[in-house]
């Protein structure tokens, strides 16, 4: 299938920001990765700021719209929470460049794109929030402090974009089961949901990557 121009210039951009940063990324180099000039680069991004948004943007609606896919319906907390875990490590695992653009481009952003950028960041957390609190509400959690293990699992699960290989022992399904079972162990829950839990989230990451 051929690729588009416009394809090709985003993928150029999330390689060259993910290894060398958007400051670090000049617009001719930019280029010369896409294949094409200088001068048709901006038909085709806008300025190099409206490329890092665009594809923030992007990999943030996608995530979000998954999150809540893989939560639609869920009463109890613990599916939703180990859901929510197995989406985020397969698709960090299978996105690392992208993970590296998201996570560490943000300070590069003017004030109002990096407002849109982390309230799209904050309705993604909050599906985590929510689901935690409805366990602690609900007794099947017992952690003392929710926000702050809220945030070490999200760190956790992030962190395998930096590590995870297919050469390694741990197939990618075995690997999000086994994150989903720590996150409930973290949480003071039993973890008998995390098979089910990894099954919607691969059929989540089928639909919408």
């Amino acid at each position: 299938m051929a690729v588009s121009t416009e394809e090709r210039v985003r993928h150029a951009a999330v390689r060259l920001f993910a290894e060398k940063g958007f400051h670090g990324t000049g617009i001719r180099e930019l280029a010369q990765e896409a294949g094409i000039s200088s001068a048709s680069l901006y038909h085709y991004m806008g300025t190099k700021e409206d490329l890092l948004v665009a594809i923030m943007r992007e990999c943030l609606d996608r995530l979000l719209r998954g999150a809540r896919q893989a939560v639609d319906g869920v009463a109890d907390p613990r599916r939703r929470l180990a859901s929510l875990v197995s989406l985020h490590v397969l698709v960090h695992a299978r996105q690392p460049a992208e993970t590296r653009v998201v996570d560490n481009e943000v300070p590069a952003l003017s004030e109002s794109a990096r407002k849109e950028v982390v309230g799209l960041r904050d309705q993604y957390e909050q599906l985590w929030a929510d689901a935690i609190d409805d366990g602690l509400r609900h007794r099947v959690f017992t952690v003392a402090e929710p926000t702050v293990t809220r945030l070490a699992l999200l760190e956790m699960c992030s962190g395998v974009a930096r590590w995870y290989s297919p050469r390694g022992p741990l197939d990618l399904d075995r690997l999000a089961g086994h994150y989903a079972c720590l996150a409930l162990r973290m949480l003071g829950s039993a973890d008998d949901e995390c098979p089910q839990a990894v099954e919607t989230a691969r059929m989540v990451v089928s639909r919408v990557w």
